[in-house]
């Protein structure tokens, strides 16, 4: 498995609020891949149901099988972008969040970077959270 990024925390600012990193750095002469934005649908196109949870829960379970594709772990995850539609679902969003960083990542760990925004609504009024990411994978292999 390729080199993961490096994250941390200066003592220059507070610390974070949540579970991420303040700064991450990609390692050298990684490419990164962005994901575009996950919803809670399964591979058939469904929506697992009207609730944050189930639809945060599904949209990382979505980011996790992407990088697994490209060869990945969520180890490898530079920064994550979260909207999540009212304030009334911030609860559920965190957490399904938890949940799925406590799978994912060590107690003690550095977590990626992650923004999250609270929006008035998202392309379907039955979605309730879309997630965006953002990763590295090792350069290329050249042609001997």
């Amino acid at each position: 498995m390729h080199a993961v990024p490096r994250r941390w925390n200066p003592d220059v600012v507070a610390p974070p609020l949540g579970r991420y990193s303040h700064l991450v750095e990609a390692p050298a002469g990684h490419r990164l891949v962005f994901i575009s934005g996950q919803v809670g649908n399964t591979s058939d196109g469904e929506l697992v149901g009207d609730d944050v949870e189930r639809q945060t829960t599904q949209a990382l379970r979505n980011i996790e099988d992407l990088l697994s594709d490209a060869g990945a772990t969520p180890d490898h995850l530079i920064r994550l972008q979260s909207f999540v539609a009212g304030a009334d679902q911030l609860a559920g969003f965190r957490s399904s969040l938890t949940a799925t960083y406590d799978r994912w990542f060590a107690t003690d760990a550095a977590y990626p970077g992650h923004s999250l925004l609270v929006v008035a609504g998202l392309a379907s009024p039955r979605l309730r959270v879309e997630i965006e990411g953002w990763f590295t994978l090792p350069p290329e292999p050249t042609a001997a």
